[in-house]
């Protein structure tokens, strides 16, 4: 079965709306587990807008599944990353002002810089994922930079569902493929949800883990917590 991470980004942003350290941020983690998630992803940025660095050493001492922190390698991210050793590192290419991460690394023009910063990360034993777009180039060139992981950038997916699901999931199915063919393991996020979410699992049994926050924090909601992370577990059966 395809493992679930729950992104608590969004459980950050209310807390850090007011002055009270409300909602809990370890103990949301620690219930998402306890409800059947198979990992925690946080996403810390330079603004600290959402989840704070502080944030990523106190998941790390209670996070029993595993703790996968993602975000663009700057100096200040590797620091923490090489300091708390969570069990995988996800590299986005995002910029300090986006919004959301919108791209997947050219894994060609940044080739360098990612292989040096996999090698600073494989030395503290941690996993590392790249963040690409389901492109066979990009995947290629992203096995040469050591990675263990890739993540496809599945948004492209997702907007385009609602208009032909085949369509829109083949570049993925040729994508998952080739990296199963090359040895990487294949992850994947950003806005799977309860509607897109069994017909990608399904397309893709490469598929080792995906990783969720923006939709099922929604979901839950209306749906409670507990009962929005077996649903969409049971999606990934």
């Amino acid at each position: 079965m395809t493992r679930l991470s729950v992104n608590i980004n969004k459980v950050a942003l209310i807390r850090n709306s007011r002055d009270l350290g409300l909602p809990d941020i370890v103990q949301f983690a620690k219930d998402c587990e306890a409800y059947g998630a198979e990992g925690i992803t946080v996403h810390p940025r330079p603004d600290e807008r959402h989840i704070r660095y502080q944030d990523v050493y106190d998941l790390k001492d209670i996070v029993t599944t595993e703790l996968n922190v993602e975000g663009n390698p700057t100096e200040r991210f590797l620091e923490v990353v090489l300091e708390t050793r969570p069990h995988q590192a996800t590299l986005v290419p995002d910029s300090p002002d986006q919004l959301t991460s919108d791209h997947g690394w050219d894994t060609i023009k940044h080739h360098d810089y990612l292989k040096n910063v996999i090698s600073q990360l494989h030395t503290e034993g941690i996993r590392v994922s790249i963040f690409v777009d389901a492109n066979i180039e990009m995947i290629d060139a992203a096995k040469e930079t050591g990675t263990d992981c890739i993540e496809l950038y599945t948004e492209p997916y997702a907007s385009q569902y609602g208009l032909n699901h085949h369509n829109a999931v083949a570049p993925y199915v040729e994508a998952a493929e080739r990296a199963q063919e090359v040895g990487l393991i294949v992850n994947a996020g950003h806005d799977l949800n309860l509607k897109n979410l069994e017909f990608f699992k399904k397309s893709l049994p490469q598929l080792d883990e995906v990783s969720i926050g923006h939709a099922l924090i929604t979901d839950a909601l209306y749906y409670g917590l507990e009962n929005t992370v077996q649903m969409y577990k049971r999606l990934l059966k």
